[in-house]
């Protein structure tokens, strides 16, 4: 089936409480999806987000993000009031979010909905805890410990604590019962308001592509309640963490600091915990992209601590037997391997033995130097073609910032004439994946709105500045819906169109 659709995090929804959330903008978006005859929309993680704000380093793989739950139905159900809402200072510019004001202003609003919702009697919360038992009781007790110590990591926490000592455990279990169920309440209810969405979005007949990063943060409940799974030593301080290694983009590489898996105790286990993180997701979402999925293949590993990537090495992952494990216990799923960055023979077989289709990104084909295989004459049906994807700059400030040579071979491969409007020249990369053999496409938001350098939502191996952009309200025009609708429906993707 031919398709497409639009990458846009929910964070980047135009709304009233300083960042994006399930509000009515959000099933408006969805509204307008469907008019654009779009049938996928992509998201990134929707995890709580930790020190940097990056949805790919998140307290727990499990839970979603607080920020997300929309104030608005909070006020329907008379657990807070608009006043209340608008009473605190959510940021000054619509289009982008403060965290610093979200941090401080969202757990203060969201305890005082908690405190008069009177959930502990709730039918549906208690089947909700019962349903989530796997995780749910680490992660509230990790976010309550987390707010007694201040916010620190969990590896300075008492002796005690960091090594889950029983008695100690139940001890804090009972001092903060009150915190612990402000969490559960909060997942409670981002839980019920992403299914109402997203069931939304099926009925409009758009599947959700969500995305799942092969890492968890270190400073995570995952980490946390499970130290067996990861390399940790006997103090539980990691022993190697992830990254990438030195390239052309960067001579020191990238440290990314995550924990690595114990593959060896994942697979005597079954995948236990994998097969539980990847079947939450599947619940989650109808598609599932795996972030940095040639790591399951080989992972580069750097030896803790370490200042740099320079002193790391490749190692064997866990290959083809994790995915034979998923297909036979949850069986066939959609989902999408992202198999940018250098590719060895070994990757690719993987890729091809699970039958996902990759990625493929028009930023990186235009090298005069090279034949690209991200040109879209190399692709093949089984694949997922992107302008850019969250990492890229957007397409217009790309194109202006590229070399000469690579302009040029972009201008005569795209047919862009020399005096293209500044909002057209992202279409013509938007034509070129549209009519591409891909069978799926999608399209940043920030391409379809044209947007400059200010949108783009994060340089790698950065801190501050990222994640924060979002949509103007009222910028998804008709005039853009319908140009977008037109064209896809021209190169056979609207509303996913079946193959003859």
């Amino acid at each position: 089936m031919r398709q497409s659709g639009v990458l846009m995090a929910v964070s980047s929804l135009p709304g009233n409480y300083g960042i994006g959330c399930f509000s009515k903008e959000a099933y408006r978006f969805v509204d307008d999806l469907h008019d654009a005859g779009q049938s996928l929309w992509q998201i990134l993680p929707l995890g709580p987000t930790s020190y940097g704000d990056s949805p790919y380093q998140s307290f727990s793989t499990f839970a979603g993000n607080p920020y997300f739950i929309d104030p608005d139905t909070l006020i329907a159900k008379k657990w807070l009031t608009k006043k209340e809402c608008e009473s605190f200072d959510w940021g000054k510019d619509p289009q982008k979010v403060d965290y610093a004001k979200i941090y401080y202003s969202r757990f203060r609003l969201l305890r005082k909905a908690y405190r008069r919702s009177k959930i502990a009697a709730d039918r549906g919360f208690k089947k909700f805890l019962k349903d989530n038992s796997f995780w749910l009781p680490d992660y509230a007790l990790f976010m309550a410990l987390k707010d007694a110590h201040d916010g620190k990591s969990w590896e300075t926490w008492e002796k005690e604590l960091r090594f889950r000592d029983k008695e100690t455990m139940k001890k804090a279990q009972e001092k903060y019962a009150g915190d612990i169920e402000f969490y559960e309440f909060l997942q409670y209810e981002f839980f019920e308001q992403w299914k109402a969405l997203k069931k939304y979005a099926n009925n409009k007949g758009i599947e959700i592509v969500g995305d799942i990063p092969i890492y968890v943060a270190f400073d995570s409940a995952d980490a946390w309640a499970n130290p067996e799974l990861f390399e940790f030593d006997e103090n539980l301080e990691p022993i190697a963490v992830a990254g990438c290694p030195p390239d052309a983009f960067s001579a020191d590489g990238q440290l990314w600091g995550n924990p690595l898996y114990r593959w060896d105790v994942h697979k005597k286990k079954g995948y236990d915990w994998w097969m539980k993180r990847l079947d939450a997701c599947f619940k989650l979402y109808d598609v599932v992209r795996i972030d940095h999925f040639r790591g399951f293949d080989a992972y580069y590993r750097i030896p803790y601590p370490a200042e740099n990537a320079r002193h790391g090495k490749w190692v064997k992952g866990p290959g083809y037997d994790i995915f034979k494990t998923m297909k036979k216990k949850l069986g066939e799923k959609k989902v999408i391997a992202e198999d940018l960055g250098y590719l060895t023979p070994s990757v690719i077989k993987l890729v091809q033995k699970t039958g996902y289709p990759g990625m493929k990104i028009l930023q990186f084909a235009f090298d005069p130097r090279e034949e690209s295989d991200y040109l879209p004459h190399n692709y093949g049906k089984n694949s997922v073609v992107y302008t850019g994807t969250h990492d890229n700059d957007t397409t217009l400030s790309w194109y202006y910032v590229i070399g000469k040579g690579d302009r040029k071979l972009a201008n005569e491969y795209l047919d862009i004439p020399k005096d293209a409007k500044d909002k057209e020249i992202p279409w013509y990369f938007i034509r070129s994946a549209l009519s591409s053999v891909s069978d799926t496409a999608v399209i940043p938001m920030q391409d379809i709105l044209s947007l400059p350098h200010a949108a783009r939502m994060n340089l790698p191996s950065t801190i501050g500045n990222n994640w924060q952009w979002r949509m103007k309200e009222g910028a998804f025009k008709n005039t853009i819906k319908k140009k977008l609708l037109a064209m896809t429906k021209l190169y056979g993707r609207a509303y996913g169109r079946t193959k003859k």
